[in-house]
């Protein structure tokens, strides 16, 4: 399980340009449980629910209304599969065919955003049994778990988990209704909500609505060049298999992944497991340059940070300044946009006590404020690649944000130097720089 402050990275407005990258999206501000394991999420959804799950409710083996739930749940899983298979092989009238009527305009839409995302793999996995719905003693509910992958058939898929609603036919289970994912507090996918197109580089996959379908040719080349950079900041392991990013017009902002950002925020990931974090861009108010740096910030997010998220608040400033680093694409500090508002943050009534580890802004803290702490995040690190190098400081990173190690240990692996120093060298950095 995550520690609590695990999984979303945003980003913030300012005035400067509409999506600046001193406030990204990195910041770890929701208690969300992205990184649970989809066995436990199952488990407590069956428990929450008050329904059995295979192997858990210790009903006899032969209790009758154990028996005909799993004989139940064979027609279910019988038919999931045939839709599986209908979807992978682009039938849209099997994939439909499992449906009572009313289900199928969400399905259509469903299938058609799947399928523009390039699906190659779709694997329903019974969570439990099927349980009878309340007050509708004609239909059973069960929470499927679907492994997905996009574009590769050899990815590590992605789970989720969603419920769906089925009634008997002559013998036959039909599908009355498909929800939203449940898989924890991330919300439901883009692909659940909208309608989608998209478009598939040899490092990216960029959705949208069809409304801003003109967008995405643009998309596709800023979101590969920002890949060829994220490429390079790989922690652990191997580069994503496609970086996967949507667009997002306003209602979709509100919508994609539950919606409810804090007000400063332009953008950002969310890890939803198989090794991927996907991306998603607040359209409204984002610039060429703007939208530029704010690919590379939050790809560089997806590159670098691990699976299950990482430690809290505490670590937020290594995690954005990293993410700030690559975002500002090599201009010089003097050129850094949030320089102002990193010399207020640092005057004596800046509100913050001088310890990186008490950077992180509040959902609700004002833009020059949120403008400020990205900023010194990004100017202790570069700080740390001017005097180390990349290198070392992304096994900095490694021993901090993967290997969840004290920072002292780290700071003494990494650079060979106690980490109380280098801390106070960090933040008199980012007062020279700020001037």
């Amino acid at each position: 399980m995550t520690d609590g402050l695990d999984g979303w990275h945003e980003r913030c407005r300012s005035r400067s340009r509409s999506w600046p990258l001193r406030a990204a999206l990195g910041a770890v501000l929701l208690l969300l449980t992205c990184g649970l394991p989809a066995v436990l999420l199952a488990g407590v959804l069956h428990e929450a629910a008050g329904r059995p799950t295979v192997g858990w409710s210790g009903a006899p083996v032969g209790d009758p209304a154990t028996r005909a739930a799993r004989e139940l749940g064979e027609r279910i899983g019988a038919q999931l599969d045939r839709q599986a298979d209908a979807l992978l092989g682009g039938d849209r009238a099997g994939f439909l065919a499992i449906a009572e009527p009313a289900a199928r305009p969400a399905l259509t839409r469903r299938y058609a955003a799947l399928r523009a995302l390039r699906v190659t793999v779709w694997r329903p996995e019974q969570t439990g049994l099927p349980a009878t719905v309340p007050g509708r003693p004609d239909e059973s509910r069960l929470v499927v778990r679907f492994q997905y992958c996009f574009v590769l058939p050899d990815c590590r898929p992605s789970p989720v988990l969603i419920g769906t609603r089925w009634r008997e036919d002559a013998g036959t289970s039909r599908l009355v209704a498909v929800e939203e994912s449940r898989s924890a507090e991330a919300g439901a996918r883009p692909w659940e909500a909208s309608e989608l197109v998209a478009a598939v580089g040899p490092r990216t996959v960029v959705a949208t609505t069809p409304a801003l379908r003109g967008k995405l040719p643009g998309l596709l080349r800023q979101a590969e060049a920002a890949a060829r950079v994220a490429d390079g900041y790989v922690v652990d392991g191997a580069p994503p298999d496609r970086y996967r990013i949507f667009y997002a017009g306003r209602a979709e902002w509100l919508s994609w992944y539950g919606g409810g950002r804090p007000k400063w925020t332009g953008g950002y990931a969310v890890t939803v497991g198989g090794g991927h974090h996907e991306v998603v861009l607040n359209a409204g108010g984002l610039s060429a340059t703007g939208t530029d740096d704010l690919l590379r910030h939050e790809l560089t997010h997806a590159a670098s940070l691990p699976e299950r998220g990482y430690p809290g608040k505490a670590t937020w400033w290594l995690v954005e300044g990293i993410a700030e680093y690559v975002g500002v694409g090599g201009a010089p500090v003097s050129r850094y946009e949030g320089l102002a508002e990193v010399r207020e943050l640092l005057a004596p009534a800046g509100g913050w006590n001088g310890r990186l580890d008490a950077l992180t802004p509040a959902d609700d803290a004002p833009a020059r404020r949120v403008s400020g702490s990205y900023g010194v995040g990004y100017l202790a690190v570069r700080h740390l690649v001017d005097r180390f190098g990349e290198h070392r400081l992304l096994a900095f990173f490694r021993a901090v944000v993967h290997d969840r190690r004290p920072l002292d240990e780290a700071s003494g692996q990494a650079f060979g130097q106690p980490w109380t120093a280098l801390h106070d060298e960090c933040v008199g950095y980012a007062r020279s720089a700020a001037g």
